[in-house]
């Protein structure tokens, strides 16, 4: 039983770089799985949507966006299979819901939910002793408003409940109860004109999870939230009245102290982090690299999207993600599409594994659906 559990917590350090063949200083975090793109409009972007265009699931990526959604309301409801491959029953899901209150202000709720699917549980016989259930959730809301025409800034508060011990078993494993706050801001420029097509220039960041460290057991070590900065700009080519192509680039980096290490065979590690909080650990994580300089560029990710959009109705996408070969080795392209009929969005993604390190979204497609109702806004 130790080891279906042993199982569980691996599949989960799979998204926070953990992997064998990694230098021994990787980061790692508790509850990562809100780190998991949830929508299918980013995952087929190589999971971008910092500052893409705002759409239903801007909750996860830049909550100040809402300031900018063009409709009165919006509900999304998103379904991604983890471990396809695998098993049929794991998956990450949830839904969000905005309300843009007026020209410069918007409010927002969202819930993520990350099943790990229903284990079997055996005596040392093989005669069945009942099944167990582990998951992971969140809830949060944001509040957004606009600073100026072009600018607006959000918080987020978050709780995150991360169960996954297995009860019949006394395990000492208990679940994780905290709560996080994220804080962000995002641009968005007029359209103007570059001579044979207009455009729109866009930015944002986010500094999400941050929170508390948590621990699973009462005598085990706290381990910290998946803190983490995303910053990225994009540009909206707007050809004429019906083709529009966005292009977009995006940057993240965990904000958690290197962990100490050793790889000496007398166990002397060569490198020992102090225990600090998580507030401290932000600012440490930009310097605290044993290698320096060149490793702490190493721990920072990017991506590469583009969706091109036919009258409001119809989308192409393609992505690329890309992290160091030494901190986790994450390498994919990612394609999808979208569908609008009315005031309903259908949006579907696929991710093309490019790295030796396997990838828990293989061969998986991900669905997202989201509807916009009520009263519209200028938006340019």
């Amino acid at each position: 039983m130790k080891k279906i559990i042993l199982l569980a917590l691996m599949v989960l350090l799979m998204h926070t770089k953990a992997k064998a063949q990694q230098e021994p200083n990787t980061i790692t975090t508790a509850a990562p799985f809100l780190l998991i793109a949830p929508d299918a409009r980013a995952g087929g972007m190589g999971d971008i949507g910092v500052a893409t265009a705002p759409d239903a699931n801007s909750q996860h990526w830049n909550a100040s966006k809402f300031a900018f959604m063009p409709t009165q309301f919006t509900f999304g409801i998103t379904y991604t299979p983890w471990l396809r491959e695998l098993t049929d029953d794991v998956f990450l899901g949830g839904f969000s819901f905005a309300n843009r209150i007026d020209e410069r202000s918007a409010w927002a709720a969202s819930l993520k939910y990350f099943n790990l699917g229903q284990i079997d549980l055996t005596d040392i016989n093989g005669a069945p002793q009942g099944t167990e259930k582990l998951n992971e959730f969140s809830v949060d809301g944001s509040y957004s408003i606009k600073l100026s025409e072009s600018y607006a800034m959000g918080v987020t508060l978050r709780y995150i409940r991360s169960d996954l011990g297995i009860k019949s078993t006394n395990t000492t494993i208990n679940p994780v109860n905290t709560f996080a706050v994220d804080i962000s801001g995002y641009f968005q420029s007029d359209e103007n004109n570059y001579g044979n097509f207009n455009g729109i220039w866009r930015g944002g960041f986010n500094i999400s999870n941050i929170g508390p460290k948590v621990s699973y057991s009462d005598d085990g070590q706290d381990n910290y939230i998946p803190t983490n900065l995303k910053i990225g700009g994009g540009f909206d080519f707007i050809l004429d009245n019906y083709n529009k192509v966005s292009v977009n680039l995006e940057f993240n980096k965990l904000l958690v102290p290197t962990p100490s290490v050793s790889v000496n065979n007398d166990g002397n590690p060569p490198y020992v982090q102090e225990d600090v909080s998580f507030f401290s650990g932000i600012f440490k994580s930009f310097g605290d690299a044993p290698g320096g300089f060149s490793e702490e560029l190493k721990e920072f990710t990017w991506a590469l999207g583009a969706e091109y959009m036919y009258d409001n109705s119809f989308a192409l996408r393609a992505g690329y993600f890309n992290e160091s070969d030494l901190k986790g080795a994450r390498k994919y392209f990612t394609i999808g599409s979208g569908f609008k009929f009315k005031s309903t969005r259908l949006d579907i993604s696929y991710l093309f594994n490019a790295s030796d390190i396997n990838n828990p979204l293989e061969n998986t497609l991900r669905f997202s659906l989201s509807f916009d109702f009520g009263e519209l806004f200028e938006v340019y």
